[in-house]
Protein backbone atom coordinates (compact mmCIF):
# COMPACT_ATOMS: atom_id res chain seq x y z
CA UNK A 1 0.00 0.00 0.00
CA UNK A 2 1.68 3.73 -0.91
CA UNK A 3 1.90 5.46 1.95
CA UNK A 4 0.38 8.94 2.05
CA UNK A 5 2.67 12.30 2.59
CA UNK A 6 1.54 15.40 3.94
CA UNK A 7 2.65 18.47 1.88
CA UNK A 8 6.03 20.00 2.17
CA UNK A 9 6.65 23.58 2.32
CA UNK A 10 9.10 25.46 0.22
CA UNK A 11 11.31 26.12 3.82
CA UNK A 12 10.75 22.45 4.01
CA UNK A 13 11.93 21.84 0.26
CA UNK A 14 14.67 24.02 0.57
CA UNK A 15 15.98 22.50 3.87
CA UNK A 16 16.01 19.11 2.12
CA UNK A 17 17.32 20.47 -1.25
CA UNK A 18 20.14 22.46 1.21
CA UNK A 19 21.37 18.67 3.05
CA UNK A 20 21.35 17.09 -0.77
CA UNK A 21 23.58 19.66 -1.93
CA UNK A 22 25.79 19.80 1.09
CA UNK A 23 25.47 23.33 0.48
CA UNK A 24 27.48 23.33 4.28
CA UNK A 25 29.94 21.71 3.11
CA UNK A 26 29.93 18.73 6.08
CA UNK A 27 26.91 16.35 5.34
CA UNK A 28 27.72 13.29 5.31
CA UNK A 29 26.87 11.02 2.38
CA UNK A 30 24.11 8.72 3.91
CA UNK A 31 22.30 11.80 5.17
CA UNK A 32 22.37 13.26 1.56
CA UNK A 33 20.92 10.08 0.35
CA UNK A 34 17.66 10.25 2.95
CA UNK A 35 17.22 13.75 2.31
CA UNK A 36 17.04 12.66 -1.85
CA UNK A 37 14.58 9.75 -1.00
CA UNK A 38 12.38 11.96 1.04
CA UNK A 39 12.76 14.46 -2.04
CA UNK A 40 11.66 11.58 -4.31
CA UNK A 41 9.00 10.60 -2.18
CA UNK A 42 7.33 14.35 -2.59
CA UNK A 43 6.52 13.82 -6.05
CA UNK A 44 5.91 16.69 -7.34
CA UNK A 45 8.37 19.59 -10.57
CA UNK A 46 9.85 21.57 -7.26
CA UNK A 47 11.59 18.01 -6.17
CA UNK A 48 12.37 16.98 -9.84
CA UNK A 49 14.21 20.44 -10.12
CA UNK A 50 15.82 20.38 -6.63
CA UNK A 51 16.94 16.59 -7.27
CA UNK A 52 18.40 17.54 -11.09
CA UNK A 53 20.16 20.35 -8.94
CA UNK A 54 23.01 17.72 -7.48
CA UNK A 55 24.01 16.57 -10.61
CA UNK A 56 27.07 19.12 -10.68
CA UNK A 57 28.49 16.78 -7.76
CA UNK A 58 31.73 14.79 -7.65
CA UNK A 59 29.66 11.30 -6.14
CA UNK A 60 29.33 9.47 -9.10
CA UNK A 61 27.02 7.31 -6.64
CA UNK A 62 24.82 10.28 -5.69
CA UNK A 63 24.47 11.51 -9.77
CA UNK A 64 23.65 7.76 -10.51
CA UNK A 65 21.09 7.25 -7.65
CA UNK A 66 19.52 11.15 -8.32
CA UNK A 67 18.71 9.70 -12.00
CA UNK A 68 17.54 6.29 -10.24
CA UNK A 69 15.05 8.88 -8.45
CA UNK A 70 14.09 10.71 -11.37
CA UNK A 71 12.97 7.66 -13.24
CA UNK A 72 10.92 6.38 -10.22
CA UNK A 73 9.51 9.72 -10.22
CA UNK A 74 8.04 9.23 -13.35
CA UNK A 75 7.68 13.43 -14.33
CA UNK A 76 8.08 14.43 -17.64
CA UNK A 77 9.50 17.69 -16.14
CA UNK A 78 12.69 15.43 -15.71
CA UNK A 79 13.54 14.04 -19.33
CA UNK A 80 15.65 17.73 -20.17
CA UNK A 81 18.09 17.25 -17.45
CA UNK A 82 18.25 12.86 -18.00
CA UNK A 83 18.69 13.60 -21.58
CA UNK A 84 21.61 16.27 -20.79
CA UNK A 85 23.47 13.25 -18.69
CA UNK A 86 22.91 11.31 -21.23
CA UNK A 87 24.53 12.99 -23.94
CA UNK A 88 27.53 13.96 -21.56
CA UNK A 89 30.56 12.15 -22.72
CA UNK A 90 32.77 12.87 -19.65
CA UNK A 91 30.17 11.95 -17.23
CA UNK A 92 30.97 8.86 -15.74
CA UNK A 93 29.74 5.32 -17.07
CA UNK A 94 27.61 4.49 -14.43
CA UNK A 95 25.83 7.97 -14.60
CA UNK A 96 24.45 8.37 -17.53
CA UNK A 97 23.31 4.40 -18.11
CA UNK A 98 21.16 5.65 -15.11
CA UNK A 99 20.05 8.22 -16.60
CA UNK A 100 19.04 6.31 -20.12
CA UNK A 101 17.58 3.65 -17.45
CA UNK A 102 15.51 6.63 -16.24
CA UNK A 103 14.19 7.72 -19.77
CA UNK A 104 13.42 4.59 -20.08
CA UNK A 105 11.19 4.60 -16.51
CA UNK A 106 9.25 7.66 -17.40
CA UNK A 107 8.80 5.93 -20.78
CA UNK A 108 7.89 9.00 -22.73
CA UNK A 109 7.90 8.04 -26.48
CA UNK A 110 9.53 11.59 -26.88
CA UNK A 111 12.94 10.23 -25.32
CA UNK A 112 12.88 7.26 -28.34
CA UNK A 113 15.21 9.29 -30.62
CA UNK A 114 18.00 10.03 -28.33
CA UNK A 115 17.84 6.21 -26.75
CA UNK A 116 18.22 5.09 -30.19
CA UNK A 117 21.10 7.48 -30.71
CA UNK A 118 23.21 6.24 -28.07
CA UNK A 119 22.66 3.09 -29.18
CA UNK A 120 26.06 2.62 -30.70
CA UNK A 121 28.05 4.43 -27.30
CA UNK A 122 31.43 2.89 -27.10
CA UNK A 123 30.51 2.24 -23.55
CA UNK A 124 28.88 -1.14 -23.64
CA UNK A 125 26.58 -0.45 -20.27
CA UNK A 126 25.26 2.37 -21.68
CA UNK A 127 24.28 0.99 -24.91
CA UNK A 128 22.80 -1.85 -23.21
CA UNK A 129 20.85 0.65 -20.92
CA UNK A 130 19.37 2.31 -24.04
CA UNK A 131 18.30 -0.54 -26.01
CA UNK A 132 16.61 -1.93 -23.12
CA UNK A 133 15.15 1.20 -22.34
CA UNK A 134 13.52 1.93 -25.90
CA UNK A 135 12.11 -1.42 -25.97
CA UNK A 136 10.74 -0.86 -22.73
CA UNK A 137 8.99 2.79 -24.11
CA UNK A 138 7.44 0.32 -26.72
CA UNK A 139 6.38 -2.26 -24.98
CA UNK A 140 4.83 0.66 -22.14
CA UNK A 141 3.11 2.01 -24.85
CA UNK A 142 2.00 -1.16 -27.07
CA UNK A 143 -1.43 -2.73 -26.50
CA UNK A 144 0.31 -5.95 -24.56
CA UNK A 145 2.06 -3.39 -22.26
CA UNK A 146 -1.42 -1.40 -21.90
CA UNK A 147 -3.07 -4.98 -20.73
CA UNK A 148 0.03 -5.62 -18.82
CA UNK A 149 0.03 -2.47 -16.56
CA UNK A 150 -3.87 -2.51 -16.21
CA UNK A 151 -3.35 -5.67 -13.88
CA UNK A 152 -1.30 -5.92 -10.95
CA UNK A 153 2.15 -8.53 -11.21
CA UNK A 154 4.13 -7.91 -8.43
CA UNK A 155 4.53 -7.07 -5.04
CA UNK A 156 7.22 -4.79 -5.55
CA UNK A 157 6.58 -0.91 -6.33
CA UNK A 158 9.96 -0.31 -8.28
CA UNK A 159 9.11 0.60 -12.09
CA UNK A 160 11.62 -2.24 -13.55
CA UNK A 161 13.70 -1.80 -16.80
CA UNK A 162 11.51 -4.44 -17.70
CA UNK A 163 8.07 -6.52 -16.73
CA UNK A 164 8.05 -9.69 -15.79
CA UNK A 165 7.81 -12.57 -17.55
CA UNK A 166 3.85 -13.09 -18.01
CA UNK A 167 3.99 -16.74 -18.91
CA UNK A 168 3.43 -18.75 -15.74
CA UNK A 169 7.13 -20.84 -16.18
CA UNK A 170 9.05 -23.38 -14.27
CA UNK A 171 11.83 -22.24 -12.64
CA UNK A 172 13.98 -23.64 -14.91
CA UNK A 173 13.01 -22.43 -18.45
CA UNK A 174 13.11 -19.29 -17.09
CA UNK A 175 16.78 -19.61 -16.07
CA UNK A 176 17.30 -21.50 -19.53
CA UNK A 177 16.56 -17.71 -20.68
CA UNK A 178 17.93 -15.71 -18.53
CA UNK A 179 21.60 -17.56 -19.32
CA UNK A 180 20.86 -17.82 -23.06
CA UNK A 181 23.25 -14.50 -24.56
CA UNK A 182 21.52 -15.00 -27.97
CA UNK A 183 18.57 -13.04 -26.91
CA UNK A 184 17.76 -9.73 -26.64
CA UNK A 185 18.54 -8.40 -22.95
CA UNK A 186 15.13 -6.72 -22.65
CA UNK A 187 13.96 -10.62 -23.09
CA UNK A 188 16.23 -11.91 -20.18
CA UNK A 189 15.47 -8.68 -18.09
CA UNK A 190 11.98 -10.24 -18.34
CA UNK A 191 12.90 -13.77 -16.94
CA UNK A 192 15.33 -12.00 -14.14
CA UNK A 193 12.24 -10.29 -12.60
CA UNK A 194 9.88 -13.33 -12.87
CA UNK A 195 12.54 -15.32 -11.23
CA UNK A 196 12.76 -12.06 -8.42
CA UNK A 197 8.69 -12.87 -8.28
CA UNK A 198 8.95 -16.15 -7.49
CA UNK A 199 11.57 -15.73 -4.81
CA UNK A 200 12.10 -19.40 -4.02
CA UNK A 201 15.76 -20.82 -3.17
CA UNK A 202 16.08 -21.91 -6.54
CA UNK A 203 15.00 -18.72 -8.46
CA UNK A 204 17.35 -17.22 -6.42
CA UNK A 205 19.59 -19.45 -7.41
CA UNK A 206 19.03 -19.60 -10.64
CA UNK A 207 19.38 -15.68 -10.75
CA UNK A 208 22.87 -15.93 -9.29
CA UNK A 209 24.18 -17.89 -11.91
CA UNK A 210 23.97 -14.75 -14.15
CA UNK A 211 26.69 -13.16 -11.91
CA UNK A 212 29.33 -15.52 -14.54
CA UNK A 213 27.66 -13.06 -17.62
CA UNK A 214 29.90 -11.09 -19.30
CA UNK A 215 27.40 -8.23 -19.13
CA UNK A 216 28.06 -5.74 -15.99
CA UNK A 217 24.59 -4.24 -16.69
CA UNK A 218 23.33 -7.89 -16.74
CA UNK A 219 24.63 -8.52 -13.27
CA UNK A 220 24.43 -5.15 -11.51
CA UNK A 221 20.59 -5.96 -12.27
CA UNK A 222 20.89 -9.15 -10.43
CA UNK A 223 22.49 -7.75 -7.54
CA UNK A 224 19.33 -4.58 -7.24
CA UNK A 225 16.81 -7.55 -7.74
CA UNK A 226 18.87 -9.12 -4.07
CA UNK A 227 18.70 -6.21 -2.84
CA UNK A 228 14.85 -5.56 -3.42
CA UNK A 229 14.63 -9.46 -2.38
CA UNK A 230 16.45 -8.98 1.03
CA UNK A 231 16.83 -12.74 1.38
CA UNK A 232 19.65 -14.44 3.41
CA UNK A 233 20.19 -17.13 0.41
CA UNK A 234 21.58 -14.47 -1.85
CA UNK A 235 24.69 -13.28 0.85
CA UNK A 236 26.69 -16.35 -0.50
CA UNK A 237 26.80 -14.98 -3.54
CA UNK A 238 26.88 -11.36 -2.81
CA UNK A 239 29.75 -11.33 -1.01
CA UNK A 240 31.54 -13.11 -3.54
CA UNK A 241 30.57 -9.99 -6.00
CA UNK A 242 31.88 -7.36 -3.56
CA UNK A 243 35.10 -8.94 -2.49
CA UNK A 244 36.01 -9.62 -6.22
CA UNK A 245 38.45 -6.94 -7.04
CA UNK A 246 38.02 -7.80 -10.90
CA UNK A 247 34.25 -7.25 -11.09
CA UNK A 248 32.97 -3.75 -12.79
CA UNK A 249 32.54 -1.39 -9.79
CA UNK A 250 29.02 -0.90 -10.57
CA UNK A 251 28.06 -4.28 -10.16
CA UNK A 252 29.83 -3.92 -6.89
CA UNK A 253 28.25 -1.42 -5.63
CA UNK A 254 25.19 -2.73 -5.79
CA UNK A 255 26.20 -5.87 -4.20
CA UNK A 256 27.49 -4.03 -1.30
CA UNK A 257 24.07 -2.44 -0.93
CA UNK A 258 21.92 -5.27 -1.56
CA UNK A 259 23.78 -6.55 1.60
CA UNK A 260 23.14 -3.73 3.80
CA UNK A 261 19.48 -3.94 3.17
CA UNK A 262 19.45 -7.79 4.39
CA UNK A 263 21.59 -6.30 7.03
CA UNK A 264 22.83 -9.54 9.01
CA UNK A 265 25.27 -9.54 11.51
CA UNK A 266 27.76 -11.27 9.17
CA UNK A 267 27.94 -9.00 6.61
CA UNK A 268 28.37 -5.91 8.75
CA UNK A 269 32.15 -6.84 9.00
CA UNK A 270 32.50 -7.04 5.00
CA UNK A 271 30.58 -3.87 4.59
CA UNK A 272 32.82 -1.50 6.91
CA UNK A 273 36.17 -3.16 5.67
CA UNK A 274 35.40 -2.19 2.27
CA UNK A 275 34.13 1.42 2.96
CA UNK A 276 37.33 2.24 4.90
CA UNK A 277 39.84 0.28 2.48
CA UNK A 278 41.90 2.82 1.13
CA UNK A 279 42.54 1.07 -2.53
CA UNK A 280 38.50 0.25 -3.02
CA UNK A 281 37.41 2.11 -5.52
CA UNK A 282 35.45 5.34 -4.47
CA UNK A 283 32.23 4.04 -5.39
CA UNK A 284 32.53 1.12 -3.73
CA UNK A 285 33.71 3.07 -0.32
CA UNK A 286 30.91 4.97 -0.85
CA UNK A 287 28.34 2.70 -1.79
CA UNK A 288 29.24 0.86 1.67
CA UNK A 289 28.80 3.72 3.89
CA UNK A 290 25.29 3.90 2.64
CA UNK A 291 24.56 0.37 2.81
CA UNK A 292 26.09 0.38 6.58
CA UNK A 293 23.25 3.17 7.02
CA UNK A 294 21.03 0.73 5.44
CA UNK A 295 22.48 -2.11 7.53
CA UNK A 296 20.97 0.29 10.90
CA UNK A 297 17.61 1.57 9.65
CA UNK A 298 17.29 -2.21 8.87
CA UNK A 299 17.74 -2.82 12.34
CA UNK A 300 16.40 0.24 14.18
CA UNK A 301 12.52 -0.50 13.20
CA UNK A 302 12.05 2.71 11.89
CA UNK A 303 9.36 3.06 9.43
CA UNK A 304 11.14 4.95 7.16
CA UNK A 305 14.46 5.10 5.19
CA UNK A 306 14.46 8.93 4.61
CA UNK A 307 14.07 12.38 6.30
CA UNK A 308 10.11 12.82 6.69
CA UNK A 309 9.27 10.20 3.67
CA UNK A 310 7.44 7.42 3.90
CA UNK A 311 9.59 4.40 2.09
CA UNK A 312 7.42 1.18 0.40
CA UNK A 313 8.39 -2.74 -0.16
CA UNK A 314 10.20 -2.74 -3.57
CA UNK A 315 11.75 1.04 -3.10
CA UNK A 316 13.60 0.95 -0.09
CA UNK A 317 16.77 -0.64 -2.37
CA UNK A 318 19.02 1.83 -3.09
CA UNK A 319 20.29 1.51 -7.10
Amino acid sequence: MAVEHEPVSDAELEKLESVLLNKADNVSLHRRFRALFTLRNMDDDRAVQAISKGFKDESALLKHELAYCLGQMKRTSALPMLEDVLRDDREDPMVRHEAAEALGAISDPSSMPILSQYTTDPNRAVRETCEIALAKIEFDNSSEGKAFRAQEHSEFTSIDPAPPSEQREEVAALRARLLDTSLPLFRRYRAVFALRDIGTPAALDALADGFGDSSDLFKHEIAFVFGQLSDLHTVPALLRVLQNDGEADMVRHEAAEALGGIATDDVLPHLREWNKRPDAPRVVRESCEIALDMWEYERSGQLEYADGGGMEKGSVAVA
